[in-house]
């Protein structure tokens, strides 16, 4: 009797209800120390430091880790494989991602059966507007739910046991003029879900909105930037604060940019949510603000309060922001001694190459000190201000900055182990040269900066006007190799940086490659392990406290995302979301894995003393047919034509020649049909389902013309050389 009693009363804490997928809450959240083999956020704890304390893997044992299972994640749209950002969340046996467009994929975590898949209705047009893929960093699980972002705007609620969509929010404060996406993981913060956007380069205006969890109501509303004055007062308070920091003379139809596509973080113990901003539309800031404010909110860390949507702190990390230096990278919480006492403090690591310590109750500045070479700023003043060195100023010269606009970090996420007290950080070392457009206008569905950049080292036979999207002076064009002189090579060189965020300096550094992305986002473990995936398609397991090689699994597909670690049936795993593309998905370096192999969306688990890793079919090289004869081409229009591909085409269709691959299709080896249908596709957007929208609104019939005149010319020489070798 005594028993049966006992197991009622048990029943009765527990609420009696069953089990529940995706049963998250704030106090299991929490408590999420307290279950190691679970990973309950996209950095397993609210924390975000992408900490596992599991150790059945270890530095003993990791030379036995090999594969479990795998579940292909390909895309239904179209033929473009894209580049896969997101952190799985595992809760209960269910790992959980999202995909490019907004897709989630259920699987079961020990075996990768699929549980369900949602893929949403979004208008593939809206590829168009993605300034760097389609893709999407990650969703969150709560209290039965999934919730997503979708690139056409919308906030999805998903049932987490069947994939129903409960309610969809669309989240856009404008679908008609501006050109906003969503890449951004939504973050849940107690009884709200808020989500950023992207879309800064195309001329928006950056904000976050706080949903309500269940109905999907909106519940309030986070300019970045203000709004015309002359169109309405400003929306909250935070905005007529922030339009002191800009000129009457600022050019409110750029948008001004501030959009947040990076991951938040919410402290449940300080109810705050620490949100990134982005960098200004356009980039130069004399086209933007010529008073040269500081133009808040932009490139900023703010400290929202979720209940009411109100600023408690801010941090602006570059004022008056010329070099598209985002502070939207992931940011990791941790309770440190600093200097003999105890503090809660903010560890980020942006794009303009300084580490940041800040104490996350109040935003006061701890430290920040360059974590890869920077030419900038020779670091903060007493304030936080960074002190200029005057030689990233491109207004009236050409100038050579570091780092560039890939950041000395970019979203890739770093992490920080608790047992070594370092920061693991995806790092780059490269320098651009940066001159001002003097002709920029914002300009509806264009890439809106105001500004072009040169990355890396510049070719022998460098100039300006072959290279950049814009018309070059030709004495502007004769400063680019000047601007160079007395700085490092600008080519890029990538690495894992192992940081001491106390006393802010490098303990151990391994060289990845000279190609973007070569490493992707991080993991580190209580078994005193540091894993990484990699663009020529490794996962590698590095000595967290030295850095050496332990192990390495070829997959065979390009690794961006970061890896998770979670535990069912006592079994230890790694898993990871492979897929190559993202930024980089135009222009693709030789010898990385997706030139090798069929490039697609692939979880991939592994364990110990699991098997070997099978590898995605080899890709076949591309064939070079000849270009049609019509009788419209001429010399004339194709030489008018490639500045307008540069503008225009380029960031997505950009590779060409041997060496270089792009992920879209290849315009300069376009069969026969397809260059039959060409107006069609640019113009008449028969391919927008896939994400090709028409360019009607900035090309005209001549304009195509040329485009297509000119890819006909570079077609001939390819197929030229093709021919040569095959005799």
């Amino acid at each position: 009797m005594r028993t049966w009693l006992a197991a009622v009363a048990t029943l009765t804490l527990l609420g009696c209800r069953r089990p529940q997928a995706g049963n998250i809450d704030l106090a299991r959240w929490r408590a999420a120390d307290r279950e190691p083999g679970q990973w309950l956020a996209l950095g397993r704890t609210f924390k975000g430091d992408r900490y596992s304390p599991l150790t059945q893997i270890d530095t003993g044992t990791v030379t036995r880790l090999g594969y479990a299972w795998g579940y292909d994640a390909k895309s239904r749209r179209g033929r473009v494989e894209h580049g896969q950002e997101a952190t799985p969340i595992v809760v209960d046996g269910v790992l959980y991602v999202s995909g490019p467009w907004g897709s989630v994929f259920a699987v079961d975590a020990k075996t990768g059966a699929e549980r369900w898949r949602y893929d949403p209705p979004v208008d593939g047009s809206y590829g168009r507007r993605a300034c760097c893929d389609v893709v999407n960093r990650g969703l969150q699980v709560w209290e039965g739910r999934v919730y997503v972002g979708t690139l056409d705007g919308y906030l999805v609620s998903l049932d987490a046991a069947t994939g129903r969509e409960i309610w969809r929010q669309d989240t856009f404060v404008d679908r008609d003029t501006r050109f906003y996406t969503i890449t951004s993981p939504p973050q849940v913060a107690k009884d709200v879900v808020v989500i950023g956007n992207s879309g800064g380069e195309f001329g928006v205006r950056g904000y976050i909105t706080g949903y309500d969890r269940l109905s999907g109501e909106q519940r309030w509303r986070f300019f970045i930037v203000p709004g015309d004055p002359a169109k309405g007062g400003p929306e909250h308070p935070e905005m007529a604060m922030a339009l002191e920091t800009w000129g009457p003379n600022t050019n409110w139809e750029s948008g001004l940019g501030g959009t947040v596509w990076g991951e938040m973080n919410y402290d449940p113990e300080l109810n705050l949510l620490y949100v990134g901003t982005g960098n200004s539309t356009p980039y130069a800031g004399w086209h933007r603000d010529p008073s040269g404010g500081d133009n808040l909110f932009l490139v900023s860390i703010l400290a929202i309060n979720p209940d009411d949507g109100r600023l408690k702190w801010h941090y602006q990390q570059v004022p008056w922001e010329i070099w598209d230096y985002t502070a939207t990278m992931n940011m990791i919480l941790a309770d440190i001694e600093y200097q003999g006492a105890p503090r809660k403090v903010l560890m980020q690591a942006p794009k303009n190459g300084f580490f940041y310590l800040l104490d996350r109750a109040t935003g006061e500045v701890l430290s920040a000190k360059p974590y890869v070479y920077v030419n900038w700023a020779t670091g903060v003043d007493s304030t936080g201000r960074p002190i200029l060195t005057g030689k990233g100023n491109y207004q009236n010269r050409a100038a050579a900055v570091f780092p560039t606009q890939s950041g000395g970090h970019n979203w890739q996420p770093m992490a920080y182990s608790r047992q070594t007290g370092l920061v693991y950080i995806p790092a780059r070392e490269e320098g651009m040269v940066m001159i001002s457009d003097p002709r920029y206008r914002w300009r509806r569905g264009d890439l809106n900066m105001g500004s072009a950049a040169v990355f890396g080292d510049l070719p022998e036979e460098f100039t300006a006007s072959q290279e950049l999207p814009m018309e070059v002076p030709p004495e502007l064009a004769a400063q680019f190799r000047a601007a160079t002189e007395g700085e490092p090579s600008m080519a890029t060189r990538e690495f894992l940086l192992a940081w001491d965020p106390i006393e802010q300096r490098e303990r151990w550094r391994v060289p990845l490659g000279k190609a973007w992305f070569s490493g992707g986002g991080v993991l580190t473990t209580a078994g005193g392990l540091v894993v990484q995936g990699t663009a020529d398609g490794m996962l590698v397991i590095y000595h967290a406290a030295t850095g050496q090689k332990l192990h390495q699994i070829e997959v065979g597909t390009g690794i961006m995302a970061a890896p998770v670690s979670y535990q069912i049936d006592g079994v230890q795993y790694l898993a990871v979301f492979a897929g190559f593309g993202g930024a980089v998905n135009p222009v693709l370096a030789a010898g990385i894995a997706a030139t090798r192999y069929q490039n697609y969306g692939r979880i991939l688990a592994f364990k110990l003393d699991g098997g070997p890793t099978p590898l995605p079919p080899a890709r076949s090289p591309a064939p070079t047919p000849p270009a049609p004869s019509v009788d419209w081409y001429s010399d004339t229009a194709a030489a008018r034509g490639g500045p307008l591909f540069a503008q225009h085409c380029g960031r997505c269709h950009g590779g060409k020649g041997e060496e270089r691959l792009s992920a879209y299709p290849d315009l300069f080896r376009m069969a026969e049909g397809t260059h039959a249908v060409f107006d069609s596709i640019v113009l008449g957007g028969s391919l927008s389902a896939n994400g090709m929208a028409s360019f009607a609104d900035l090309l005209s019939p001549a304009d195509s013309r040329a485009i297509h005149s000119y890819l006909i010319r570079e077609q001939r020489v390819l197929s030229a050389a093709a021919a040569g070798r095959a005799r």
